[in-house]
């Protein structure tokens, strides 16, 4: 029997390839395929024989509730039940007793049972139960039933595909600073996750990387719906590489892999030394988002006086780096969280984590880490002139760098331009860049110990 075979989707969904003995005589078949998921969808499932015989499907049925205790407990519901009881230091008896209510609670938590033993009701089993038989209806694993109808007997080895729900796979990447320095080592790890309540033996298992659409699936324990592109369940390359499929890229294991249920498996999957990378001190001092801004009436933002003036004294810090050959990288990075640590000169130590989104090769990577300790932002605003009747103001700020660190660096002040979006800078002390239409920026090296001040004032017309 073929090894089985998985795509693995970081929406908490895979698909899974299998297969199944067939020994088919002329006519109506049933076949039991007893390695199907918990959270299987049933309308997305594929059988059919690779060497292209006609099987036609009559039935299909999904059974995914493997036997447990209050199942057993509810088939005897209504009948008398033997069960063992254990006490300390005394021989072990029989009580006999009669199943009221079970507990059992189909895809739900189970309730409370009721148990009558001699006469009396009791909301506790007396004992251990002791069940004669499995009984038909009970099943160990979640299985399909298929009535299977052929023209002629065949004997093969068919394909079965499916969607099952209970499967998700993400990367983190560790990245590595020296004591001094911006070279970075960077180690990336691929970790899958299996709730799907089954295992996986020495299975090919890829991991596809992208925004697959899928409809949500409103059913209880339901997981995604049906997949939305066209999905192949040929399999992938049996190497560890990425390559690009369709809209999306697709990471293949390089050896099979055996996934048990409940666990999570980590492979690593890129590691390299020697990235360049840079750390950025930006101070914002305007303590307001453009989700706050952008609804106010316009008039408001150019008229009122106390618009745009709050302030933070945060300076926030950012690293980044390059996703490109040359800088060691170049591999299209799937969505997760990167963590950074920098040796002390003895040991590493975590100094900032965040996440990415899916990355494409040969774009710049830049992550908030945190808020520096030893640097200080002060902004406010030192006048304000609006005429209404010609149609302008004028706004002047004074920003206020400090830097209480051992060694000097340059901070990036970003500044918005809320008030409108006609402005023109007419007084600056530094030069400034233009990164949008309403936010500049401006780059100032500040010495260790020392304070800079940073004032422009913008003229608005409308």
């Amino acid at each position: 029997m073929a090894a089985p075979g998985l795509t693995i989707y970081n929406q908490n969904f895979a698909v899974v390839r299998d297969t199944v003995p067939l020994d088919l005589k002329t006519g109506v078949n049933d076949v039991t395929f007893d390695r199907a998921t918990l959270l299987l969808e049933p309308d997305s499932v594929i059988l059919r024989d690779p060497s292209g015989s006609p099987l036609q499907v009559l039935e299909q049925n999904y059974r995914n509730d493997p036997v447990t205790q209050p199942l057993l407990l509810s088939l005897f519901e209504g009948k008398e039940l033997d069960f063992l009881v254990h006490e300390i230091n005394k021989p072990d008896r029989v009580v006999r007793g009669t199943i009221i209510r079970s507990g059992y609670v189909p895809h739900g938590e189970p309730v409370q049972p009721i148990i009558q033993v001699d006469g009396k009701i009791q909301f506790s089993l007396p004992g251990e139960p002791a069940f004669p038989s499995l009984g038909v209806e009970t099943i160990l694993k979640p299985q399909l039933n298929w009535k299977i109808n052929v023209p002629k007997a065949i004997k093969t080895e068919a394909e079965v595909g499916y969607i099952t729900g209970g499967m998700s796979w993400e990367a983190s990447y560790n990245l590595v600073l020296p004591e001094k320095g911006d070279l970075m080592d960077v180690v990336g790890w691929l970790t899958m996750d299996n709730q799907s309540g089954r295992a996986f033996s020495e299975a090919k298992i890829s991991l596809m990387a992208g925004d697959v659409n899928k409809i949500a699936d409103m059913r209880p324990g339901g997981g995604a719906g049906r997949v939305m592109n066209a999905m192949a369940f040929a399999e992938s390359a049996a190497v560890v590489s990425e390559k690009t499929f369709d809209e999306y890229h697709l990471y293949t294991l390089e050896r099979p892999a055996t996934l048990k249920d409940r666990e999570k498996k980590q492979v690593e999957f890129v590691r390299t030394t020697g990235v360049k990378s840079e750390e950025l001190c930006i101070y914002d001092g305007t303590a307001m988002s453009e989700m706050q801004w952008r609804p106010m009436d316009p008039n408001f933002r150019r008229i009122n006086e106390e618009f745009g003036t709050q302030s933070n004294t945060k300076v926030t810090v950012f690293r980044q780096f390059r996703n490109t050959k040359e800088n060691g990288l170049g591999i299209p990075l799937p969505k997760g969280r990167l963590r950074f640590y920098r040796s002390n000169g003895t040991q590493l130590e975590f100094i900032g984590e965040n996440s990415i989104d899916h990355t494409p090769s040969d774009e710049l990577v830049k992550i908030k880490t945190g808020d520096s300790f030893d640097l200080v932002g002060e902004r406010k605003r030192v006048s304000f002139k609006v005429d209404q009747a010609n149609h302008w103001a004028d706004e002047s700020f004074e920003i206020s760098l400090r830097n209480r660190k051992k060694e000097s660096v340059s901070i990036r002040v970003v500044e918005h331009l809320y008030r409108w979006s006609n402005w023109e800078i007419t007084k600056k002390s530094d030069d400034f860049t233009k990164l949008d239409s309403d936010k500049i920026e401006f780059l100032i090296p500040v010495k260790a110990g020392e304070e800079r001040k940073v004032t422009y004032t913008v003229h608005y017309s409308w």
